[in-house]
């Protein structure tokens, strides 16, 4: 199998200027790790959608970045434009995969519905936008892992089955 390399931005305001700890930046690397991911780096940005669409789209460009998963800024608060700065640089949204996590994770919990996550497409590499909290990183991933692999294969052209 042929291992992808993948970068994890958290997304927060309070991690960026050192006032909490980024565990589920943290997590959500173990977690890609675990699944055959070579995690080539990470990254800590403020909410601020100029920054966030900066960094999705310069590493969307990098020839070796398969995948971008960022954690945090999926909600309601007024800082909260993570989906925002990623329609701004995908190319191709991937709705099913935002919705099958919202499915899954409502069945946990109610708030699930206000969560504002996105997937797509930037060139040749997938973004995921993951909530901000760790146990909503593990439950989102955990509905999507089967499918990164195949879809990234997709995304590259690899559509023989």
């Amino acid at each position: 199998m042929t291992t992808y390399k993948a970068v994890v931005i958290t997304l927060s305001d309070g991690a960026h200027q050192g006032k909490r700890l980024d565990t589920s930046g943290q997590r959500l690397a173990a977690l890609l790790r675990d699944s055959e991911f070579d995690v080539i780096q990470t990254e800590v940005l403020p909410d601020d959608k100029a920054m966030i669409a900066s960094s999705l789209a310069g590493f969307a460009a990098a020839p070796d970045v398969d995948l971008i998963v960022t954690t945090g800024g999926t909600g309601l608060g007024p800082r909260d434009v993570t989906p925002e700065a990623t329609l701004e640089v995908i190319d191709r949204e991937i709705p099913g995969m935002a919705e099958a996590m919202r499915m899954k994770t409502l069945e946990k919990t109610p708030m699930a519905m206000t969560s504002r996550q996105v997937v797509g497409v930037s060139n040749r590499t997938l973004i995921v936008n993951f909530p901000g909290s760790p146990k909503a990183v593990e439950e989102c991933f955990d509905v999507v892992r089967p499918v990164l692999h195949h879809v990234i294969r997709l995304i590259h052209g690899h559509t023989e089955h």
